[in-house]
């Protein structure tokens, strides 16, 4: 546990950056938006993945791992999972059992630590039913044709969150136009289900409930009627986190739902923004077929979390290239339990100033080849709590893209033949020889051995 400096959150609500201040400092509370397990997770997915990852490491660092608890749904009723279940001609359980599993490996393979507790929305219903009843009886829900729905005008500060004005709330909530609706921005608490659809049964009738509901429900079965932290992509202000502020304080009659709220930025790929229609939609599947997951989360983390990132195969290359040279030194230490460095958790509790950390974490690196004392420590245990350094050398040396469809044991052979072709001078041969291993998109990295001067050469795939 780390006394050393406050920890600083930008908070969405107050559109400042605050001193945080736990409501109890032996039980850290945050909730954040996961997956709707429909269909692999995309790249811009990753982002809150491994964004609030490094936070709940950090709290953990701050205020003990045991005093900490970590929230992340798993939303697998929606009508995005019932048409995909239809159009792949599978059950709804099969669908989101499938997706949810290749979830979690994603998850694992970006380095992310399990939350605490991942609640399906499925095994709250009962929870659902009790926040929508409380509204009705409050005045700020009404039933109608089957429906239930929250009456967005029985709430006098709506919209604190995103700050919208009316008619742009109106335009961006996508809510249906129905004729048993009062207000227009009125949005649906539960609605009925199709003998064919999934349902269970309510005051309402047989029925499923609406997105937002889910989510208050679960984050006050596992964290209370008030919290820490809430956090999702900045896609999810309007109308999923207004929407869940709402449900919740007029369920509870409290004043906040969450005390920060937290906000990752958009993703681009190249330039553009990820569109399968540009054919730049890259799932974290996809990225993970040609890169080791560390590799995409410190080329995430290079950009502070709040500001967009532009998701370049360049800046890929460049970050495998800076980890490939960090590793050897962090492994050396990879028993050590050194402090991190005061510069390093300073700029992190500054609302996690990760660009700012590997900064440091380059300081640190530098410092360790010119021989200074604790540098080589202090970067692995600085690396560490990012999430970086996570696989023994041999490992990482070793790693190579599944999608390269490299014959391993063809480029060794050639790589022999250089080997003898240096040995016996012949220089033309050795040129030519690696010149054939460029073209399959093979690069060498030659080194020495300082005691004996014998030659080893390690490959990767140039992508």
């Amino acid at each position: 546990m780390s006394t050393l400096h406050n920890l600083r959150l930008y908070n969405t609500l107050s559109r400042t950056k605050e001193d945080f201040a736990p409501i109890d400092p032996g039980k850290v509370r945050m909730y954040v938006c996961g997956p709707t397990v429909y269909d692999y997770a995309h790249i811009g997915n990753a982002r809150p993945l491994i964004v609030f990852d490094v936070l709940y490491r950090l709290l953990r660092h701050l205020y003990g791992a045991s005093h900490v608890k970590y929230v992340r749904n798993i939303t697998d009723v929606d009508d995005k999972i019932n048409a995909r279940a239809a159009e792949r001609g599978i059950s709804i359980r099969e669908l989101t059992e499938t997706t949810n599993a290749i979830f979690q490996e994603d998850a694992y393979s970006l380095g992310c630590l399990d939350p605490d507790v991942q609640p399906r929305a499925t095994e709250h219903i009962a929870e659902m039913i009790a926040i929508i009843e409380k509204l009705i009886a409050s005045g700020h829900a009404y039933a109608a044709d089957g429906h239930a729905l929250f009456s967005v005008p029985s709430m006098a500060d709506y919209g604190g969150l995103s700050r919208r004005p009316l008619d742009e709330m109106i335009a961006g909530a996508r809510v249906e136009v129905a004729p048993y609706k009062k207000g227009d921005t009125d949005f649906v608490l539960w609605k009925p289900s199709k003998d064919d659809e999934p349902g269970w049964d309510s005051p309402w009738g047989r029925g499923r409930p609406g997105w937002h509901i889910e989510c208050s429900a679960m984050s006050w079965k596992h964290l209370g009627e008030t919290f820490d932290i809430h956090g999702g992509g900045i896609d999810l202000v309007f109308p999923h986190h207004e929407n869940e502020i709402a449900q919740s304080r007029c369920a509870f009659g409290s004043g906040v739902m969450a005390n920060v709220w937290m906000h990752n930025g958009f993703l681009q790929v190249e330039g553009q923004k990820m569109s399968k229609s540009l054919g730049n939609f890259i799932t974290i599947r996809d990225v993970l077929a040609d890169w080791p997951g560390e590799v995409a989360r410190f080329n995430m983390l290079k950009t502070h979390y709040r500001q967009p990132i532009d998701w370049t195969a360049a800046a890929l290359r460049e970050s495998k290239r800076e980890l490939d040279r960090w590793y050897p030194i962090a492994k050396q230490y990879a028993d050590s339990e050194a402090m991190l460095s005061p510069e390093f958790e300073a700029v992190l509790c500054d609302d996690l100033n990760t660009p700012e950390a590997i900064t440091h974490l380059r300081r640190l690196y530098s410092e360790a080849l010119d021989g200074v004392a604790f540098a080589g420590a202090r970067l692995a245990a600085c690396g560490r709590l990012l999430g970086l350094f996570q696989h023994d050398l041999g490992a990482w040396n070793g790693w190579r893209p599944a999608s390269a469809g490299i014959d391993e044991l063809a480029v060794q052979r050639l790589i022999n033949a250089r080997i003898e072709a240096r040995n016996a001078k012949n220089w033309a041969e050795s040129d030519r020889i690696r010149d054939e291993l460029l073209a399959m998109g093979v690069q060498l990295m030659d080194s020495k051995d300082p005691t004996t001067g014998e030659l080893s050469t390690r490959w990767e795939v140039k992508l």
